[in-house]
């Protein structure tokens, strides 16, 4: 790749254009800084118009993300952002503004921040909830080497939901290091934030009481920083304590050791360049609380946040609107089949409810919200505590289905074992995303989630070869398991396969047939049966005739469809889109050696490597998971077999 790519996106860019690194930043009027920040903020609109990406999070922090560039110095200075979707002003401010054309495609820039591809990335994150303790891990650090690095997490769009947060918060205020921890309220998540802090801090933003009396809390920390007497200092703080305790969320923050100051408008330079300057010369745990909104500058972004939070592309920079009309030919995806299906369930049976970790878009729980709502749940950016909430509903004989994605499921490993498997509580976990999801990368990618459930004894785990399936796995996890129970599905859109409106209760550990053959068998795990039924009619060309199973269920899994085709089959191939370690293939391979059977198996698998971001075809090429690739392992595999 190129050191540097042709700008087309910033040739009016005036002042923008003159940015060559951070330092630069230093050297503006509050005036200057604003201008840049606008057009950081047209930049960002354009850039997203072009190429997709997450938008209304980046456009919410432009102006603190100017003024923190302003302020401190990175990479000396450890800038650590949660969520890091709202990172993409500070890439452009950070010597990578030309590449951010590139951002989320194969062999560009990454979407979240990386620390392989920048200095100034103080912190990989893609997932919600991890700056404090990553802020807190680094200032230690910092204390223990004698350094004099300034640290500040950024955290927002509902991270602040997240249980790991407040441990982290309770650790620092121990600690007594030097972090800043900025709070970015702007009362969302994907969808509109959830929790009774949210509710707090919304009612102190809003409380005329504080926001007058906050004057003298600023006053008195100005106080402080101007050479008072000790005596003096303990008085004014005594007297900013007082104001806090009374009228601020800053009673919680303190009570762990973190001073609080704000709120205060993330969209106000001189507010934010003074407080910045103020946190700067402040020792030891502090919380500086800005009010933002998601989407600003964008109108249609600040209209509706959550169907901004991420866009493909292709639309009007000024109005919103798409440049190109949406392909309505295409089939449903996969989580609108999930999401209707549970709420035609569930208005059949009121035992049944819904459960989401600040995900109910992303995962079309929203149709249960909207349908049901007294049965809806939506936790936060909580996914252990969704876990075992989903268990306490279970012990009451509710049916609780868990609509998360892959990835953040790992989030509540312990959890799944602990508090559902190990007490063989009936909690359904729908499970979204699962395997590569493109353009969002590894920290998103489920790459592994059929390989660590399956260490869980007595978990039922199946994967649908198209939307019927995923229809019917619902209504069997829901009605013919008794314990816990997992599906997994992709992201995207599905098979266009013709869906039937009743359920079909499924035999549990059963595969079916989805071609008949001799001498080759390819045993597949979910929507890898397309992909198998691809090959397999490229090898009948060759006179391979490839029999294909849709093995359905990982565990149970049937021995017994195996055990039979090993009389008729000299080969075995297993296709899953899953890690090559622990998952169907592995257990193939277990189930043959524990008998005997002397059969060679081919596992198609990820690599045991972390996947990369990019457009699926780009991923599937660079993998080796492209029809083409998979046929001419598969036939190698099986015709030096038969030398």
């Amino acid at each position: 790749m190129p050191d540097s790519l042709p700008v087309t996106i910033s040739q009016q860019m005036t002042l923008l254009s003159a940015i060559r690194s951070t330092d630069d930043l230093k050297k503006l009027t509050i005036a200057e800084l604003q201008t840049l920040a606008d057009e950081c903020r047209k930049e960002v609109i354009k850039i997203v118009s072009l190429n997709g990406g997450h938008f209304a999070s980046s456009l919410g922090v432009v102006e603190l993300t100017v003024a923190l560039h302003h302020v401190y110095s990175t990479p000396h200075d450890k800038i650590i952002w949660d969520v890091g979707h709202q990172a993409y002003v500070h890439k452009i401010l950070t010597e990578r503004r030309e590449r951010m054309q590139t951002n989320r495609q194969f062999g560009g820039l990454a979407g979240f921040p990386k620390r392989s591809e920048s200095a100034h990335d103080a912190f990989g994150v893609g997932h919600a909830s991890t700056s404090i303790s990553a802020a807190a891990g680094i200032a230690v650090a910092s204390d223990l080497a004698g350094g004099d690095e300034k640290v500040i997490a950024v955290i927002g769009d509902g991270s602040m939901t997240g249980g790991m947060a407040f441990e982290a918060m309770n650790h620092l205020g121990d600690l007594k290091s030097d972090v800043l921890v900025i709070l970015n309220d702007n009362q969302m998540a994907i969808s509109s934030n959830t929790g009774a802090l949210r509710h707090h801090l919304v009612n102190i933003s809003l409380n005329k009481t504080y926001n007058r009396a906050r004057k003298l809390v600023w006053k008195s920390l100005s106080l402080l920083n101007n050479g008072l007497g000790d005596k003096a200092k303990k008085a004014v703080r005594k007297i900013e304590d007082g104001v806090k305790a009374a009228l601020t969320p800053g009673a919680f923050f303190e009570a762990l050791g973190l001073r609080y100051f704000g709120p205060i408008d993330g969209h106000n330079m001189e507010q934010l360049v003074k407080a910045l300057k103020e946190m700067q010369t402040l020792p030891n745990p502090k919380l500086l609380h800005v009010i933002t909104t998601k989407g600003k500058g964008f109108k249609p972004a600040e209209e509706n946040q959550s169907k901004w939070h991420a866009h493909n592309g292709g639309f009007d920079t000024t109005t919103g609107k798409l440049l190109k009309t949406a392909d309505t030919s295409l089939p449903p995806k996969y989580q609108e089949v999930f999401g209707e299906a549970l709420v035609e369930l569930a208005l059949k049976d009121s035992t049944i409810t819904a459960i989401t970790a600040a995900m109910p878009s992303g995962t079309s729980l929203d149709l249960f919200q909207n349908a049901i709502p007294n049965r809806f749940y939506d936790v936060g950016i909580a996914e252990a505590h969704a876990v075992t909430f989903a268990a306490g509903l279970a012990t009451q004989g509710f049916k609780p289905v868990f609509a998360v994605y892959s990835t953040f499921l790992q989030r509540a490993y312990d959890q799944l074992i602990h508090d559902v498997a190990l007490q063989n509580l009936h909690v359904v976990f729908a499970i979204d995303r699962a395997g590569l999801v493109g353009e969002d990368g590894p920290t998103h990618h489920g790459a592994f989630d059929l390989s660590w459930l399956h260490a869980v004894p007595g978990l039922v785990i199946m994967a649908p070869a198209d939307e019927q399936e995923l229809r019917d796995m619902l209504y069997t996890a829901l009605y013919e398991v008794k314990g816990p129970v997992a599906i997994r599905y992709p992201r995207g859109n599905g098979t266009g396969i013709t869906l039937h409106k009743k359920f079909t209760s499924l035999p549990i550990g059963k595969a079916v047939m989805a071609r008949e053959g001799s001498g080759l068998a390819l045993l597949c795990m979910g929507t890898m049966t397309g992909k198998a039924l691809e090959v397999a009619t490229i090898l009948e060309k060759e006179e391979i005739n490839a029999t294909v199973v849709n093995m359905r269920f990982l565990k149970p899994l049937d021995t017994e469809v195996i055990e039979e085709l090993a009389s008729r089959s000299t080969h075995f191939v297993v296709l899953e889109e899953n890690s090559a370690i622990g998952g169907l293939g592995s257990a193939v391979i277990d189930h043959i050696n524990s008998k005997g059977l002397n059969r060679p198996v081919l596992k198609i698998a990820l690599p045991d490597a972390f996947v990369t971001h990019g457009n699926m075809n780009a991923l599937y090429k660079e993998i080796g998971f492209d029809t083409p690739t998979m046929t001419e392992k598969i036939r190698q595999f099986y015709k030096e077999g038969q030398k």
